[in-house]
């Protein structure tokens, strides 16, 4: 029987800074889809043992160990956390299937505005807002977890595709501050 060896969707592809921008992978743990008709007395409770809630449209709850993230209508994705404990929701192991990149520094929402079509300056995209949003040609869950830090899931598959996209963004945005 082969012996198979896990690697992060991004494996060998080291942080990179352009200008004050970082670009690196977050690995992720686990990725669990939870899809609630109506968030009830149980479902709500096992989130709240958890330290999160049920997201609001557009926005996440938690932040380190358990975050919960709008994704679409009546659902939300935990990252992190065992969900063996919830009940009352409809759940479905992600954690394969997606790839976290983060991006921050001054300027990181000027590097994504360039490939997001969404007005992610502070005040219309403050911290704590998610959004499913196409990156370029490619779908993601963005979050906005610091003035300058963002976090994005991406589909494993396109990962790197990503990767370079947000990339020549930052080279683009370093290059023109040099000439300024």
């Amino acid at each position: 029987m082969p012996s198979l060896i896990a690697k992060t969707p991004l494996e060998g592809t080291w942080p990179v800074t352009h200008g004050g921008l970082t670009l690196a992978e977050v690995e992720l743990t686990r990725v669990t889809s939870v899809s609630a008709p109506k968030v009830g007395r149980d479902l709500a409770a096992g989130l709240k043992a958890l330290g999160v809630s049920f997201p609001k449209p557009n926005q996440f709850t938690g932040f380190d160990a358990v975050r919960m993230v709008w994704t679409s209508m009546d659902q939300a994705f935990m990252i992190g956390g065992d969900p063996s404990g919830l009940s009352g929701a409809v759940m479905t192991d992600q954690s394969d299937g997606w790839a976290c990149l983060r991006l921050e520094g001054a300027g990181a929402d000027q590097a994504l505005m360039r490939l997001v079509p969404l007005d992610l300056r502070r005040d219309a995209f403050p911290p704590g807002a998610a959004a499913r949003a196409p990156l370029n040609h490619m779908q993601m869950i963005l979050m906005r977890l610091e003035p300058d830090c963002f976090e994005l899931l991406v589909f494993r598959s396109m990962a790197r595709t990503a990767w370079h996209e947000i990339e020549e963004a930052m080279k683009s945005l370093a290059a023109r501050a040099g000439l300024v």
